[in-house]
């Protein structure tokens, strides 16, 4: 499914839980897996003066630095590696997502995993925008490819997954995570959830006839854009909910004991890489339980032989 897999990591317990589905996932599909590592930060001027982005330590950088990172990098993922097909190891000095990015676009990666945090403090939090700015927010506004957050451990791996939501507000963008999500689904034989959140905008004094009438909209969107789509996949459901988006999606996947949420990187008809990291899926990767998969470009999407979307989307 996967040809090309790029696992950016701190390499660090940070990103221990998307190390796991990084492994797991391209043993399983015989991926070619390439651990990426970016563990300078360049300093003003024009030495070779580099910061370590876990410590914050400056050092001067030679070779025998890059291959010392590069063997601690190895021996931290000893054990994960074992037995594995294709795996690669790689370190660089850099700005971090500068490099993941070049390092994806030269490799022609399919897949991008990463952790939705790099540093210890930030694991778990819930604060509003804490990952806007960060690198996992600029891999993924830039990415040909889709890119998988992973910031809580995952039981299971792509191959045992059993239910993927993918959460649309039938916007162009949103169109390609369908396309994704349904493809993954048809290829591992698992369950799709088609979700849509009716946003009423905080406003508790909508009339149900109202509410009635915008789900009932939602309803034939999903038939027309979507269900139209299916080709002879039919291992699906539609799961229309009203109120906050991010609160019912979350809501949603722990119901149906979602094992994957798929999601556009942002909704609005811009240019990908001018697009900011939408705020509902944000707050869907700081609080999910499960692996977020952010589609950004129509690249990648067709991963089996189901055609792109039809005209009319």
């Amino acid at each position: 499914m996967f040809e090309k897999i790029l696992f950016a990591t701190s390499a660090s317990a940070t990103c221990d839980d998307a190390a796991r589905v990084a492994f797991e996932l391209s043993r399983k599909n015989k991926s070619r897996l390439n651990v990426f590592h970016v563990f300078g930060l360049p300093t003003r001027g024009f030495g070779l003066t580099y910061r370590d982005v876990r410590t914050g330590e400056e050092t001067e950088v030679d070779e025998n630095l890059v291959s010392l990172v590069k063997e601690e990098m190895t021996q931290y993922y000893e054990k994960q590696a074992k037995d594995h097909p294709s795996c690669v190891y790689e370190t660089v000095t850099g700005v971090p997502h500068t490099e993941i990015l070049r390092k994806a676009r030269k490799e022609d990666t399919s897949l991008i995993i990463m952790g939705a945090h790099t540093r210890p403090e930030d694991v778990g939090a819930m604060r509003h925008r804490v990952i806007a700015g960060s690198t996992m927010q600029k891999v993924a506004k830039s990415a040909r490819c889709p890119v998988l957050v992973v910031s809580r451990p995952c039981v299971t791996c792509w191959s045992y997954f059993a239910n993927i939501v993918v959460a649309t507000d039938f916007s162009k963008p949103a169109n390609y995570a369908f396309q994704f999500a349904r493809n993954v689904a048809k290829e591992i034989g698992c369950r799709l959830h088609i979700f849509h959140c009716v946003d009423l905008g905080g406003d508790t004094e909508t009339g149900q006839a109202y509410i009635e009438q915008q789900l009932a909209t939602a309803q034939e969107n999903v038939e027309e854009k979507y269900v139209a789509n299916m080709g002879d996949f039919d291992n699906y459901l539609i799961a229309l909910r009203e109120g906050e988006p991010h609160v019912e999606i979350l809501k949603y996947a722990r119901e149906n004991k979602a094992d994957l949420i798929v999601m556009a990187h942002h909704t609005r008809d811009v240019e990908p890489e001018q697009a900011m990291l939408g705020t509902t899926i944000e707050q869907v990767i700081l609080r999910s339980a499960c692996p977020v998969l952010s589609v950004n470009h129509p690249d990648k999407v067709d991963v089996s032989p189901y055609g792109p979307p039809r005209a009319h989307e």
